[in-house]
């Protein structure tokens, strides 16, 4: 019941800085060191040390021994993920799971259940959307693409496994691409390949482009740039169904013109509970509950994928587990 607080103190040692002081400080800190660092009151220095007591034992933070009479703290891999100045920096991500409107609005769950909203943020909130939530407040809406750029950040470690995925493609929209971070990704690793960035209107206002990459304003319910392939990353999970059919058709329209007819690249998760190791399926589980309360959107298992590429027209796809707990799918016509 007291697991709520795991996450809500990682974010406590986030907004306190201390990945960043352990990193800076280049070896292990010790606690009255990281007090010091921190400046807190006199009154509160225990605070830290039981802060970093639980960090510690759930393994965010690890303990060292210095010397015969010392001890401190070390980063671990996790934590290592929270450092500002590295290129993988998740947090952003952290902020955004951890908008308190959003988070408060979970205790809202039996009341939304009962109910006939579509999803839990109506429900605590008001008759909006998550999305008009988010683009309602400037700062969550910063908040917002900062965690999208730096999720780009960790998908140009797994590109570098993938590079086939996009040889032999002249042209790609990335539909929902936001303010363009993955595109500069691939553009980068691919110059000759002409990439579009299709996203609202007010998303893309503004952007500058460059020689290969260009900002289209427009509604992917409506319609998709032409291209030899499409490419779709965390985007179908956040709507339903009916919705996540018309927006494949439309991809399906925008690669036609190319010959054997294209491919739609998607980034996203596929739950498999009988393959996956417990703790992989738990992320994906609570990610569903995230989708299905937010954005009456949905996790998928494989079965589900595929019925909606036939739903859609498709007739081929190929599953690569590369991305974590999100898959690269392949899907032609």
């Amino acid at each position: 019941m007291y697991s709520y607080l795991n996450p809500m103190s990682v974010k406590w040692a986030l907004d306190l800085k201390i990945p960043d002081i352990i990193h800076n400080h280049r070896q292990a800190i010790t606690l009255s060191e990281l007090i010091s660092a921190l400046k807190v009151p006199q009154s509160k220095e225990t605070c830290v040390g039981r802060l970093m007591r639980l960090l510690a034992h759930i393994d965010f933070f690890a303990i060292v021994k210095i010397d015969e009479t010392k001890e401190g703290y070390t980063l671990t891999p996790t934590s290592q993920l929270l450092v500002s100045t590295t290129d993988h920096c998740l947090s952003s991500m952290v902020r955004l799971l951890n908008i308190p409107p959003i988070v408060g609005s979970y205790n809202h769950l039996g009341k939304w259940t009962c109910g006939e909203d579509l999803t839990i943020v109506e429900t605590a909130l008001g008759p909006e959307s998550y999305w008009d939530f988010i683009h309602q407040n400037s700062s969550y809406l910063k908040t917002f693409n900062d965690a999208m750029e730096s999720d780009s950040h960790v998908v140009r470690l797994a590109l570098r496994d993938c590079k086939s995925v996009f040889q032999g493609i002249g042209s790609l929209v990335d539909v929902g691409g936001g303010t363009g971070n993955t595109a500069k990704i691939i553009c980068e690793a691919f110059p000759e390949l002409k990439y579009i960035v299709l996203d609202l209107p007010q998303v893309v206002s503004g952007l500058t482009g460059t020689n290969n990459l260009s900002f289209v304003g427009g509604n992917m319910f409506k319609s998709i740039p032409q291209a030899d392939a499409v490419s779709l990353k965390w985007v179908l999970h956040n709507w339903s169904d009916d919705d996540c059919i018309k927006i494949l058709k439309n991809c399906k329209k925008a690669i036609s013109g190319k010959e054997k007819g294209g491919k739609v690249i998607i980034i996203d998760a596929v739950i498999n509970e009988k393959q996956d190791e417990h703790e992989m399926t738990e992320v994906k589980l609570l990610l569903d509950v995230v989708m299905m309360t937010c954005f009456n959107g949905k996790e998928r298992n494989e079965k589900e994928w595929k019925q909606l590429f036939l739903q859609a027209g498709f007739k081929y796809y190929k599953i690569f587990l590369t991305f974590g707990f999100r898959s690269l799918i392949e899907l032609y016509p």
